[in-house]
């Protein structure tokens, strides 16, 4: 079955032009005029991408992404946008995109990034899907974006089941703060590494039984955090 994009944009020409390359690429594409239509269709569509300009009628793109990450759906973004500043590229991959494409466009370019965002994804969902740990269990779904401790749900945000693949992918092994930075949040510019700190610890909040004495995420003194899915005595900064 062809994958299923989603283009949300409100200019006719661009939108059309991307929807007809698309679909002679072979997907099944659907398509939304302003912010709030394509926020419905993401949730009713269940598309595989969402193509998501930024400067939208009734609703901007950057709280339509937000609003689709806080609701787990599960298709990767790419936002589309005139904007070419650092702060606003910031700003979209803080509102959970995947990647980021600055007007004016080639379609060649679009379709490419398309493609790759598409290929990650597959990817990593086809290396681990699902993954369980610890006593009392915590299975971690990355293709629905659930988890459960001890059978009762956890709530994670899209960023935090990012990490935790991420720690998942690596266990044992120590993984420094840029690291993270550079593979759960994808891009170069933040204001301090303590990000990275400071999701941890809402992290060992929601799985680990006593978050001041950490059995799973384990800090590295000065390096970062090591994941210890049996359960390891916790390292002291």
């Amino acid at each position: 079955m062809p994958e299923k994009i989603l283009v949300v944009e409100d200019d006719p020409a661009i939108l059309t032009g991307v929807r007809d390359v698309l679909e002679l690429e072979g997907y099944t594409v659907v398509t939304a005029r302003d912010g709030e239509s394509g926020a419905k269709l993401a949730e009713t569509e269940d598309p595989d991408l969402v193509v998501l300009d930024v400067m939208l009628p009734r609703v901007s793109g950057y709280d339509v992404c937000r609003k689709l990450r806080e609701k787990r759906i599960r298709g990767s973004i790419v936002m589309l946008t005139a904007k070419a500043a650092e702060n606003d590229k910031v700003q979209g991959f803080k509102a959970g995109a995947d990647d980021y494409v600055t007007k004016p466009f080639s379609i060649a370019e679009l379709v490419l990034r398309v493609k790759a965002v598409l290929r990650r994804t597959q990817k990593a969902e086809d290396q681990l899907a699902r993954f369980r740990f610890g006593s009392p269990e915590i299975v971690l779904d990355f293709v629905k974006l659930e988890a459960t401790k001890d059978g009762k749900p956890i709530e994670l945000t899209p960023r935090e089941y990012k990490i935790l693949r991420l720690f998942a992918e690596n266990p044992r092994r120590v993984l420094t703060r840029n690291e993270f930075l550079d593979k759960v949040w994808g891009y170069d510019v933040f204001p301090t590494t303590r990000t990275v700190d400071n999701h941890i610890v809402k992290l060992r909040k929601a799985i680990e039984e006593d978050p001041e004495s950490p059995r799973y995420i384990l800090s590295v003194r000065g390096v970062g955090y090591k994941f210890s899915p049996d359960g390891a005595a916790a390292d002291r900064d």
